[in-house]
Order: C-alpha cells, then sequence, then structure tokens
C-alpha cells in the first residue's frame, strides 16, 4: 500500500486495472461518473456504513441531535510510479471535526485548536454576550417606556395650550368686530394693541411651555442614547472585527492548479460579479481534494461527488445519488485549478438540438402550435442561440410580435403556442396569467408512487449558491402548485400525469423529487434524480380559446416514451 508515503491516499480494495482510464479529467459541473469514480464511492460509501471512527447523524438512523446529510467526493489519482489510488473528502465539518484519518484535511483548519480563526472568535462571541447583556438591561425598557409616556404628556399639554389659544384668538377676533363701530378711532387702537400684545404673550407662552417640554424629553432621550450608543458601539466593534477576521481568512485559503500557479479566494472572486467569496468558499468537497492531490504531486485521473444521508428540508438531495459541483461557491474556484488539466469538454457549450427538427401540428394566421424536442431551447441562452424562437423566426419571416408566448424547459418535450403577431400574443397570454388554460403533463418517476392523486403545495425560488436549481422556500419562494393523477405502475415506475396550477422554473422536477412532495424523481432528471438517455417530461396535452376564432382549441401530442 501507498498509504504510509502519502497519507489519507487510499488503494482500491478490488483490482481496477481492468478499469478503462477516461481520456480526460472530469467537467465537474455536469458528468456520468466514471467506473473508476464509481468504484471510488462504492468504497467509500462502505466505510462510512462500517466506520466508529466519528458520530455524526445522517439521519439514516435512530440518532439523537440534528439531521445533517453531507456531500462527500472522491477523487481517483495516479501516483508518480503509474499506481491508482483514491482520495476522499467532504463539504464543510463533519461530526463538528475538520480532522477525520479517511478524508483529506480542508485548505485551513479554522477548527484547529489555538487558530487565530478560534480566538478572534471568542473575542467576538465575548461582544455578542455583551451586547445581549446590554439589550435586555430592563432599565432600558423602563426608559423606553418613560420617555413614550413624557412624549404623549408633552403632546397632550401642547394640544391642551393650541387649542386654548384658538379660543383666545376667536375671542380677539369678536371683540375686534364687536367694538370696531362702538369706540372711537383712538381708543380702538388702543384696542387693538393690546390684542396684539395678548396674541404675543399666548405665543411666548407656547414657547416656553414647548421648551420645557423638550428640556425633559432631551434629558431622557439623553440617558437612553448613551446606553443604546454603547450598544452600537459594541456592534460596531464587532462588524470590524468579523471582518478583519473574514479577511484574514481569506488570506489562508490560497488554491493549486494543474500547472502549480497559486491564487488567494480573494483575487479569483474579484473577477467574478459576486467580487467577494461567498462564506464556505472553499470549503466543499471538491476544492479540497485537487488541493491535496495537486500538493501531494497527485495526478487526477477523475471526480465524482454524492449525498450521504436524509435530504436538507429546502433541498432535494437523494442518499447515495451523484451531483455536479456548485456553481457559486466552486466555479470560479475549480476553474483557476483546472487549469492545466485535460478535462472533458463543457456540455453546456454544445449545442442540443443540432440535427433535431420541429414538428408543426398546427398553423394558421395568428399561432403556431408545435411539438418541441427534448433538449431543446424555447428561447436563446447564454451559449447557445438554436432555440425554438430562432427556428420560428427562420420558418416564418413574416412573424412579428414578442413570438414566444410560453416556455418549457430545455429537457422537457411537447407542446408550444407560438404567437404570429402581437395581438394574438397578447389574448393568450392573458389566459396564462388568469390560469385558464388547462395543461397536462405526462412524468415518468423513478419509484412506485402509492398516492393515487392530489395537490403538491411548495413554495420555490431560486437557489442563490447553485443556480439554476429550484429549492423549496416558505419565506420567499412564490407559490408553485401542481394537481397529480397516478396512470399506471411500469416496471418499478410511476407514471403520472401533472396538472400545474402555476408555472414556475423546474416546478414539476421539484415537486415531483422533494421529500415534501412526491418523493419520486422523475426519469433522467439529471439535476433532481439521475441522468438517462432523456427526461422523461412531457407537455402532451393543452386546451385554450383561439385569438381569433375565441373557440376552445384542444391539442394534444402523445407520450414520447
Amino acid at each position: 500500500m501507498f498509504s504510509d508515503k502519502v497519507p489519507f491516499l487510499h488503494a482500491f480494495q478490488t483490482d481496477v486495472s481492468t478499469y478503462p482510464q477516461p481520456a480526460a479529467f472530469t467537467f465537474p459541473f455536469s458528468y456520468e461518473p466514471h467506473p473508476l469514480s464509481i468504484r471510488a464511492a462504492e468504497e467509500l460509501q462502505h466505510y462510512l456504513e462500517n466506520q466508529h471512527d466519528f458520530i455524526h447523524n445522517f439521519g439514516l438512523t435512530a440518532m439523537d441531535g440534528p439531521v445533517i446529510g453531507k456531500m462527500f467526493g472522491v477523487l481517483v489519482v495516479e501516483t508518480a510510479d503509474g499506481q491508482l489510488g483514491y482520495l476522499a473528502a467532504y463539504s464543510g465539518k463533519l461530526a463538528n471535526s475538520n480532522q477525520h484519518r479517511f478524508f483529506v484535511p480542508p485548505i485551513f483548519d479554522m477548527l484547529r485548536s489555538g487558530s487565530f480563526f478560534l480566538q478572534e472568535e471568542e473575542q467576538i462571541n465575548a461582544i455578542n454576550r455583551e451586547i445581549a447583556t446590554l439589550t435586555a438591561d430592563p432599565e432600558i425598557a423602563a426608559l423606553q417606556a418613560r420617555l413614550a409616556h413624557l412624549k404623549q404628556e408633552a403632546d397632550d399639554a401642547l394640544k391642551a395650550f393650541r387649542s386654548h389659544m384658538k379660543q383666545e384668538k376667536n375671542g380677539r377676533k369678536e371683540k375686534r368686530t364687536l367694538y370696531k363701530e362702538q369706540l372711537s378711532e383712538g381708543d380702538y387702537k388702543l384696542l387693538e394693541e393690546d390684542l396684539i400684545k395678548q396674541s404675543y404673550r399666548d405665543q411666548h407662552a407656547y414657547d416656553v411651555l414647548k421648551q420645557g417640554w423638550n428640556t425633559k424629553l432631551t434629558a431622557l432621550t439623553a440617558t437612553l442614547q448613551t446606553k443604546q450608543d454603547a450598544i452600537e458601539q459594541l456592534k460596531t466593534q464587532r462588524k470590524e472585527k468579523s471582518a478583519a477576521l473574514q479577511r484574514q481568512l481569506f488570506d489562508q485559503y490560497q488554491f493549486l492548479n494543474a500547472r502549480g500557479a497559486t491564487r488567494s479566494v480573494l483575487s479569483i472572486f474579484e473577477q467574478t460579479t459576486q467580487q467577494v467569496p461567498p462564506a464556505g468558499a472553499g470549503e466543499c468537497a471538491a476544492p479540497k481534494l485537487l488541493q491535496y492531490a495537486f500538493a501531494h504531486g497527485l495526478k487526477p485521473v477523475c471526480m465524482a461527488e454524492f449525498w450521504w444521508g436524509a435530504s436538507p428540508a429546502s433541498e432535494v438531495r437523494k442518499h447515495q445519488y451523484f451531483y455536479p459541483a456548485c456553481k457559486s461557491k466552486c466555479e470560479p474556484i475549480l476553474s483557476h485549478m483546472l487549469i492545466g488539466l485535460n478535462v472533458d469538454p463543457n456540455p453546456m457549450l454544445e449545442n442540443p438540438a443540432e440535427g433535431k427538427k420541429i414538428e408543426i401540428i398546427y398553423d394558421d394566421e395568428a399561432i403556431v402550435v408545435i411539438n418541441k424536442p427534448a433538449e431543446f431551447l424555447s428561447v436563446p441562452g447564454i451559449h447557445i442561440q438554436d432555440s425554438v424562437y430562432t427556428r420560428i423566426l427562420e420558418m416564418y419571416p413574416e412573424i412579428t410580435g414578442p413570438v414566444i408566448i410560453h416556455r418549457l424547459d430545455m429537457s422537457t418535450s411537447g407542446i408550444l403556442i407560438i404567437a404570429k403577431h402581437k395581438a394574438a400574443h397578447q389574448f393568450i397570454q392573458d389566459q396564462f396569467i388568469q390560469h385558464t388554460i388547462k395543461k397536462r403533463y405526462t412524468a415518468m418517476l423513478e419509484g412506485e408512487l402509492q398516492l393515487a392523486e392530489g395537490l403538491i403545495d411548495l413554495p420555490l425560488r431560486v437557489d442563490l449558491d447553485d443556480r439554476p436549481r429550484q429549492i423549496v422556500c416558505a419565506t420567499y419562494g412564490k407559490p408553485a402548485q401542481t394537481k397529480f393523477k397516478r396512470i399506471a405502475l411500469e416496471n418499478g415506475r410511476t407514471r403520472v400525469h401533472f396538472f400545474p396550477l402555476t408555472g414556475r422554473t423546474h416546478q414539476l422536477r421539484v415537486h415531483a423529487a422533494h421529500k415534501q412532495g412526491l418523493n419520486l424523481p422523475i426519469v433522467g432528471d439529471d439535476l433532481y434524480g439521475i441522468r438517462d438517455e432523456r427526461l422523461h417530461l412531457h407537455a402532451g396535452y393543452i386546451q385554450f380559446t383561439h385569438p381569433t376564432s375565441k373557440e376552445v382549441v384542444t391539442f394534444t401530442v402523445a407520450d414520447p416514451f
């Protein structure tokens, strides 16, 4: 064994000499696990099932404490003398530690005893405790109550005096009217002067009263502000310490690439739209694995990451399923680390619609209805322009207006309505907005669904750390409802009809795969399930009112699977 020479390098427990090596390294953001990666993952999973090195509640057995599933990764490597082995890693920390005998260490172990991170964190925690103590000071609440009461007293007193001044003003007005004709010009002038003096006296009295109340309020406010300023100063100190600690922490994350060049995490993210590294950048399995391999002269061969344990409440993560690396944290870092490696081409730069044709199922002066093939964009993407939109414009150059009324995911096949002019587009779009259009999708699910029918109601939003994946979020998610009906059980799978009541991104895919939904991913779902020859999701039925005839029309396309 070679693990003594290179710690954390594991020899395969089975003979892999007959396994063909990949021609290029794994493109980490979209891949089919290579057989060597699968074998390494199986050995790591065997270790996880039988180990006694740590205690962590993955949610697979009854245990105390919070359930925390984890992403694990394996990197198959070749030593200088041509031997194959593999490295293993996990994302974040495991069992509240960064050091485990089976897994490569982190880029920087912030949990190491005596580390500057723990020392600074303790100072920040001490500030937090002091802030909590000051905030809970009962005198603050008492001062706030007294201040609110005093403000009300001041408002009431000033309001009462303004009412008195108004009455006095009305009285002076009546005197002017009453004595205008009764008094001589001289006497009336004296009266007028006296009334003006009365007005000045009332205003002066009001100003004195107001100043008195302001003096009381200012004194009490100053007393309260002194206590609040002490809290704000601590919060400012905490913010400055946290920012300094984050900068110091970022300085520890230096990433190698295959050419031996090093870049800091700060310089890597400066060139992205994020500019600042997100929390946890560099703590995922993939960067840990590559960093260790490069630092120890090991040649990366292939890589895979899988989920182990129960799914988080918001995400769709299936036990033992393979997943690509995340986008927001890993993509910038891995883009640097993979420089110098021969990497598989990015499939997202390849045109999936090449060689495919759009089937026209209806065509008149207002609309075109098509059957969109699977793996075909509805509208141009960032890298690929070929789409239903561009094809339709080529086929119908006379079309005006927005053209695309609704969309299907690239991987979903089925019926799309195309508008030939703005009026038709608006008329049909209004029906989508009013939810009067009837749609039916067919899906094949992995596993046997026990429910005959029902309603899934799970709000969705984009996963900010891993676009375009969607997550369930009760706080910020948009409402998403889907009716479903089981059609048939077929060889361990389930054919269902989906009737979406809303039209959120990936709605049917998430509602099918999420544990609070059907908990059965759609066959071929490479984001929320397991990749297959295609996504088994098809928009096969639609009913709407025609924009010209105003008649209800229906279109159906048979399931292609």
